[in-house]
């Protein structure tokens, strides 16, 4: 339990509060209610993100047998849930949530981070990520990444056979 929190708040909740706190209070940043429609779709994608992102840190834990950090990554394949549809649904939830944090805090600042973070995780996944779980899942991960895209999810759920 201590290392599946660790990385939590290493990762995703420095990602998602933190380094946006930081960036909003370094550029002098003033509060301004953003209107009805931006706060709907903030809200809207703050929920979304947050379940998506909650839901896929509990599959890594119950499923795969480790945490989303690269020092203590899942033991198994975990291809179920919103992994039967798109390869990085953990990583998508905190793009909704820094999406979300762009809409409610009206914040131009907030959406560079949220083109910065994909850009980043998009090269990460090209170059390291998907090497390793080649290497550590080999064909079952090689069928998996044939038939299941990167960002956009597909329309019927996919499973390993």
């Amino acid at each position: 339990m201590f290392e599946w929190m660790k990385s939590i708040l290493i990762l995703p909740f420095n990602v998602a509060v933190v380094i946006p706190a930081c960036i909003l209070y370094f550029s002098n940043y003033h509060y301004k209610m953003p209107d009805k429609v931006f706060l709907i779709i903030g809200i809207f994608l703050l929920i979304a993100g947050l379940f998506l992102a909650i839901w896929t840190m509990i599959l890594f834990n119950n499923v795969g047998k480790g945490t989303l950090a690269p020092w203590n990554p899942p033991q198994k394949l975990v291809v179920e849930g919103p992994y039967c549809y798109v390869r990085n649904p953990m990583i998508i939830g905190v793009l909704l949530i820094l999406t979300a944090e762009y809409f409610l805090f009206n914040a131009v600042q907030i959406l560079w981070l949220v083109i910065l973070f994909f850009v980043i995780n998009n090269i990460y996944f090209y170059v390291f990520e998907e090497r390793q779980l080649e290497n550590n899942f080999g064909d079952d991960y090689r069928k998996y990444k044939k038939n299941v895209p990167m960002w956009i999810p597909r329309f019927t759920p996919w499973r390993l056979q």
